[in-house]
């Protein structure tokens, strides 16, 4: 009986150093992939049917018991598939001999650095899950070609050089990265494809590629004395931290622009539908 009691004991306490050990590998990216593309997800498939009334797997904003428990899975199916795309890339990203360098300046939490995980046990895991995630994507979520796609990234990435050589380069990867894990938790959340969705969805796609890729480098502003004892080329280190501060600030306040333009003529309209009661003020309302 005691020998059974150990064994569990055991067990739960390995099962709880290794899950925090995946918690630590993707930490940083939990409020910047994992929440945002399960939330890009779950809200596109529920407005799914509104856009297109024939697309398959969308869901109703929950109004039932139901509903609501169906919404749930499908938000716990998406996060899933995000996270079985994003270790392996976290892995690979944090196990090289300089990322370890520049973690030990930016980020020494992380398991590489503490020595929570070797890196032929991280190597071992990434090669599982690389191959892993595409047959899982195919056989049970979808998203196949988004996590085909990731694989790709992710090795251009870490890889080739593509987070190192140039910092237009790396914000491409990054639109492109996230593109995928949104549209692809998107398609888990819907059970079918997202491109099928062709009134809307590449305009969709298109709208957050612009979005990452002119804002991505704020990222990269914390973590100066890192990338630059590894030699990464990134937007701060190449053109300097007054220049990078304005390439975030002034995409930022364009896009902000449009928000303000749309709330001004709402606002006008609100305010003559309430001031002009007549019959010719409500048509030019």
């Amino acid at each position: 009986m005691n020998r059974c009691v150990l064994t569990i004991r055991s067990a739960l306490t390995s099962l709880r150093y290794h899950s925090y050990t995946i918690w630590l590998l993707v930490f940083s990216e939990f409020k910047t992939i994992v929440a945002p593309s399960t939330i890009f997800g779950i809200t596109n498939a529920w407005a799914a049917s509104k856009y297109d009334p024939h697309v398959r797997g969308a869901l109703s904003p929950p109004q039932s018991i139901s509903d609501f428990l169906e919404s749930i899975g499908r938000a716990l199916a998406a996060s899933l598939w995000v996270m079985i795309n994003l270790i392996p890339f976290a892995i690979n990203n944090q196990r090289g001999e300089k990322a370890l360098a520049e973690d030990r300046l930016n980020k020494s939490w992380r398991p590489f650095p503490r020595g929570r995980i070797s890196h032929e046990c991280g190597t071992r895991l990434m090669i599982i899950l690389y191959i892993f995630a595409p047959i899982y994507s195919l056989a049970f979520a979808g998203g196949f070609r988004h996590s085909v796609a990731l694989i790709w990234l992710g090795v251009w990435y870490n890889n080739w050089g593509g987070a190192d050589k140039n910092p237009v380069v790396q914000n491409i990867i990054n639109g492109l990265g996230y593109t995928c894990f949104a549209s692809g938790a998107m398609e888990v959340a819907l059970g079918g494809s997202v491109f099928s969705l062709r009134r809307w969805s590449e305009r969709w796609l298109l709208i957050i590629v612009g979005i990452i890729f002119s804002t991505v480098q704020l990222q990269d502003m914390p973590d100066q004395l890192g990338d630059s004892k590894r030699g990464r080329r990134t937007v701060p280190l190449v053109w300097g931290d007054t220049a990078a501060r304005w390439t975030i600030a002034l995409p930022m306040g364009v896009s902000s622009l449009w928000f303000t333009i749309s709330m001004v003529l709402a606002s006008v309209v609100a305010l003559r539908t309430l001031m002009f009661r007549s019959v010719r003020g409500d048509k030019r309302a």
